[in-house]
């Protein structure tokens, strides 16, 4: 295999047309990087024998231990296929250049499959024979409908239903087409949804357009004053706007979003036996043989087509008559691939043919060499046969260059929309705009890049550093093997400790994780110090030309072109550096043309996770908006285990949090130095790379830290109000000088309410921005600092564009308080009164005024001349008496308070209403101490007042714990479900659904699985099915657990069954216990010796 060289890589990247950026995304253990290996045989880079086992784009040691891609990885591939000009002239060789990027499957790095996909314009989207459609394969395949790209199915692993399913040919067809079937109708579901959406803003725009017609007509009537009879009525004027609008809604056509074989963007591969094919493929084989047309042949071979043996006519199914043919794909395709199986591993029989492989090898005029054909391994010959036949890399790279465009015809149709969605799109320069659509490569054209994640590199590994020419010496060659020999033996021990150590808890197993103890490996420690870590952008050019040495802008992702020069004002930086990537290893490059997928060096410190690069600040365009797949839920606090590496242990933690997009680094209060990461595996791979790469000290990792949220609930088992002669939940609340009364009540807010709040935290934070730069009158300057990223502030689910206004927002929130049936009164005309959101000012709490007087200013307010009226009414008292009106602020701070730390274990709350009922103020025994002069003293007394009252309104009800829960996701064979069973059960998991996969022995079990039982669940789950099963686990949200913490047996059937002690164990109180512990909190009903009479240590 001719190895292909850099110089010409570089050289091919000019020519636009013929570069094709593609991603490869699929669940984990599908074959990504089996499939990636053939493709990088092609070029030399490594032996066709070892592809699918090489596992090249792997570079880490814990990858290739563990099997699976944890970073996405990108390489610059060649391929040259003959290619026809026109239709009359000859074939001619013509060479592509494909930036391919290698994505993980695993639900813990899904952000790095984010960071792949919006760099990339097409797609290939890869799915398991066996295992069908799984959870992953649902998120890669909305990942590609959100960037936009153009996908192709590649459908994986046929040699499974060959070897493991036995399956027959016709079979095999039919399980196909049923998966076929579900990974299109995931596509329609997406293309349903933007549709129904489209649908309604078309209506709301002919509403507006009709509501303007109408009131343009009205004006003419006054205007002209026309009699009333000749005047035109108002169902004429609705009827004349409605008619000036667009006539119907436009229907967009779907025929081609779907996967079909005829339409040649779905491939069959098996990747580790290292054959592909399309229809096409076959279409041309048989076209001299059938005397069918190739186009004809493409749009039967699949489907219900068959082939009648006399005449040679294909048939449809309706054509049959009562014969029983087999379909085309079956007897012209499948049954040849089953054949082969069957000459060469034997198939079900498990003996080879010698005389059916000589009989394949001459009607298909293979050259297999002696040597195979006598070789005891049936699987060289297997391998070697469809090598020759059909070989992977060709069937992919054809699909890839004939389906999936290029970045000129890409750029084109993806950039608009992306634009426009992006930060203060209206102020653009338009010469901005044209360069990125229409593709202009100039010198003088602006240039405008993308860098999706930062990536950390050895200082060793950079171009600049390695040795150029020439054979390593004998000193260098045996200190490079050992350096190899350490990892492997370093990975291998870790592995080793893993299995043997059969304890649940994730700190010792994290802490396992580095050994030190080796001279050679302390050795080399020392040696590494020397080796620093850089930081190399991820990138992708989409306009201009980059050359090293170039000053170009970093724009923040907070970046509008509205104001370019607000704080903080993008810096101007120098281009050290360009790289092309390939896989383990980067090649120097003095300049890099639009449309290519780069590594560029300099931003180190500029840059935190992505960003925007432009040759322009005025009118530039910030493109910074990937949407992570999975957000951070596990937290653990970090302490280096000798204190003197303090310093070494933050600085590596922030460049962690640079070069891992998901990973996320905050010091709490306390002064921990906490670490956030997506699940277990991500958290262990970053203490690794702590420990060995960005620290390079002693690490000790403490207990994870899993979130909770508090709530009240409603229930016949609470204990009597506090208050008998007040609603439940009511609290008078004076403060110390008894000069300040509160009466406040907390009532639990409809489900209902609460879910509208979590979703739609993105529009009550930016209403509270524009209120607050109104308040300050800071234009827009200040309005766009306050409004910190809006859906950072938010979860997955309100990542969206279109932010409700304040009257869609109030109309939307009245309907969901209309949807309680009960205390309806309760909640009448609330929406108006409300003051504040809580905590952070955007969770789900509300804080609403309901005094006589209306102390406090309305949060929802739909014009600015609202505001100003009420600020007047509000502000219109004396200056020298204190009134209530002077305390809504304090108040409203309270409630933040309040709702950021519950009284439970200073969890956030959500769900709860506080109902400001009466605020008075007692004149003060002094009458000087009346006055405003003594507001200070007194506001901290009102805040302490109505924290410590929303409390004991909480306690009033019955209190209940959230807790964060993971969606799981597992398949697993009939005889290892038991043992799958018995872990959830033992985890306290509670099972959703079971269902069988049709024609297969795997069941998928979906279950829901509290975050704080799940650390060491995997590894528990693949011990017990002894590597059969493995979960997949997402963060779903959190869910109430039914258990009051402090519930104690009162009745006499209770005290009976339980007895005094309450045998049962209050798994809530449990969970508030832990939390409370770990924050320093006094823990209740905790007895530090028990039975004392038995514990004697005395000897008798």
């Amino acid at each position: 295999m001719p190895v292909v060289t850099p110089d010409k890589l570089v050289a091919l990247q000019r020519n636009a047309e013929d570069v094709r950026n593609i991603c490869i995304l699929a669940h984990v253990d599908h074959g990504k990087t089996s499939l990636t290996d053939a493709l990088i045989a092609t070029n030399g880079i490594i032996s066709p024998k070892l592809a699918g086992k090489i596992r090249y784009l792997d570079s880490r040691p814990d990858e290739q231990l563990r099997g699976i891609t944890m970073e996405s990885s990108a390489i610059s591939l060649c391929f040259s296929m003959a290619r026809r000009t026109a239709p009359e002239e000859q074939p001619a060789q013509k060479e592509y250049l494909i930036n391919l990027i290698d994505s993980p499957g695993h639900v813990d790095f899904s952000s790095e499959v984010s960071t792949a996909s919006r760099l990339c314009d097409g797609a290939v989207v890869l799915v398991d024979a066996v295992e069908g459609v799984c959870s992953q394969t649902v998120t890669v395949l909305r990942q590609t409908w959100i960037e936009h790209l153009k996908p192709i199915l590649v459908i994986n692993k046929i040699d499974r239903l060959v070897t493991e399913l036995k399956m027959s040919p016709g079979e095999a067809y039919v399980h196909m087409g049923k998966l076929l079937e579900q990974v299109n109708a995931i596509l329609g579901s997406f293309f349903q949804g933007e549709r129904m959406e489209e649908d309604l803003l078309w209506r709301e725009r002919v509403e507006e357009k009709v509501a303007a017609a109408a009131a343009k007509e009205q004006e003419k009537l006054l205007q002209r004053k026309a009699d009333a009879v000749n005047g035109v009525n108002n169902d004429d004027i609705a009827s004349e706007a409605t008619a000036s609008t667009d006539g119907e809604f436009e229907e967009r056509d779907d025929e081609d979003l779907y996967f079909a074989p005829e339409n040649n963007n779905v491939i069959f591969s098996s990747a580790i036996d290292g054959w592909a094919f399309t229809v096409r493929q076959f279409a041309t084989l048989y076209e001299k043989k059938l005397g069918i047309k190739r186009s004809v042949l493409e749009k039967v071979l699949w489907g219900d087509y068959y082939l009648d043996p006399k005449t040679k006519r294909v048939l449809s199914s309706k054509h049959l008559k009562g014969r029983a043919l087999k379909p085309m794909f079956v007897q012209l395709v499948l049954d040849n691939i089953w054949a082969v199986y069957e000459a060469t591993t034997g198939g079900a029989s498990g003996k080879g043919d010698p005389v059916m492989v000589e009989k394949i090898t001459k009607s298909l005029s293979l050259a297999v060499p002696p040597h195979i054909l006598r070789s005891r391994d049936p699987r060289a010959l297997l391998t070697t046969l469809f090598a020759a036949w059909l070989p992977l890399s060709t069937a992919l790279l054809v699909s890839v260059i004939e389906q999936l465009p290029a970045p000129p015809d890409a750029q084109s149709s993806r950039l608009p929309a992306l634009i426009d969605a992006s930060p203060g799109a209206s102020h653009i320069d338009p010469l901005v705009r044209d360069a990125m659509i229409n593709f202009k490569t100039g010198t003088s054209d602006p240039i405008v890049a993308f860098v999706s994640k930062m990536v950390a590199v050895p200082a060793s590994e950079l171009p600049q550093n390695k040795r150029r020419g020439g054979m390593l010496t004998a000193e260098e060659a045996r200190d490079m093997a050992r350096k190899k020999r350490a990892e492997i033996a370093k990975a291998q021990a870790v592995s080793t400790e893993d299995l043997l150590n059969d304890s649940g808890g994730i700190t010792e197993a994290l802490t396992n994780t580095n050994l030190h103890g080796d001279k050679e490996t302390n050795r080399l420690g020392t040696e590494q110090k020397e080796d620093a870590e850089h930081l190399v952008g991820f990138a992708r050019l989409y306009s201009g030309t980059l050359t090293v040495g170039d000053a170009i802008y970093v724009l923040p992702p907070k970046f509008s072109p509205t104001s370019p020069h607000a704080s903080p004002e993008p810096e101007r930086i120098t281009v050290t550096a360009l790289y092309l990537l390939m896989g383990r290893g980067l090649e120097s490059l003095t300049s890099v043309p639009a449309g290519v997928v780069f590594g560029i060096g300099g931003l180190e410190g500029h840059i935190l996770k992505s960003g925007t690069l432009c040759s322009q600040l005025e009118g530039s365009v910030n493109l910074a908006g990937v949407s992570m797949g999975s957000e951070p839920i596990v937290r653990v606090a970090l302490e280096p285990v000798n204190p003197s590496d303090l310093n070494k242990m933050i600085n590596g933690m922030r460049m962690l949090e640079q070069s891992d997009p998901c990973a996320q680094y905050e010091v709490l209060e306390s002064g921990e130095h906490v670490i956030l990461t997506a699940g277990e595996l991500h958290l262990e791979r970053c203490l690794k790379d702590l420990r060995e790469r960005f620290a390079r000290c002693e690490i000790q990792a403490g207990e994870p830290i899993v979130p909770y949220r508090e709530t009240i609930a409603n229930t016949s088992e609470m204990d009597p109000t506090k208050n008998k002669d007040a609603q439940r939940g009511t609290v008078l609340g004076v403060t110390t000088s008894k000069q300040i009364t509160v009466r406040l009540r907390v009532r639990p807010l409809p489900i209902s309410v609460t879910e509208f709040l979590q979703k739609n935290t993105g529009a009550t934070k930016r209403f509270y921005a524009e209120r607050k730069a109104a308040d300050e009158s800071r234009g827009a300057d200040k309005l766009r600092e306050e409004m910190v990223d809006v859906d950072d502030a938010s979860d997955n689910n309100t990542r969206n564009t279109n932010l409700l206004s304040v009257a869609d927002f109030k109309r939307e929130l009245t309907e969901a308080f209309d949807e309680e049936n009960e205390h309806q009164d309760v909640w009448a005309n609330v929406v108006d009164n409300i003051t504040a959101f809580g905590p952070r000012r955007t969770g789900p709490n509300l804080l609403i005024d309901t005094t006589q007087n209306r102390i406090c200013r309305r949060f929802l307010q739909e014009t600015q001349e609202e505001s100003l009226e009420e600020d007047h009414s509000l502000d219109n008292s004396s200056s020298s008496t204190l009134t209530p009106e002077a305390f809504s602020d304090k108040i409203s701070y309270a409630f933040q308070l309040a709702t950021a730390q519950g009284p439970l274990c200073h969890e956030p709350i959500q769900g709860i209403a506080v109902f400001i009922e009466d605020v008075t103020v007692s004149p003060a025994a002094d009458e000087d101490a009346a006055g405003r002069d003594n507001l200070g003293r007194l506001t901290g007394e009102v805040i302490k007042t109505v924290r410590e009252s929303i409390q004991q309104g909480f306690l009033d009800w019955s209190p209940r714990l959230l807790l964060a829960m993971y969606s799981c996701e597992i398949q697993a064979s009939t005889e290892v479900l038991g043992r799958v069973y018995a872990v959830l059960t033992r985890r306290h998991g509670r099972i959703l659904s079971e269902s069988l996969k049709e024609g297969t022995p795997f069941f998928t079990i979906s279950a829901l699985l509290p975050v704080a039982s799940s650390f060491g669940f995997s590894d528990e789950i693949r011990k017990r099915t002894s590597g059969a099963a493995s979960p997949q686990l997402r963060f779903h949200g959190f869910e109430m657990l039914d258990e009051d913490p402090f519930w104690v047996p009162s009745t006499e059937e209770e005290l009976e069954d339980l007895g005094e002690l309450a045998d049962k164990e209050n798994i809530a109180k449990g969970h508030m216990d832990k939390v409370r512990a770990r924050k320093g909190l006094m823990v209740t009903g905790r007895k530090m010796v028990k039975d004392a009479e038995k514990q004697k240590t005395l000897k008798r």
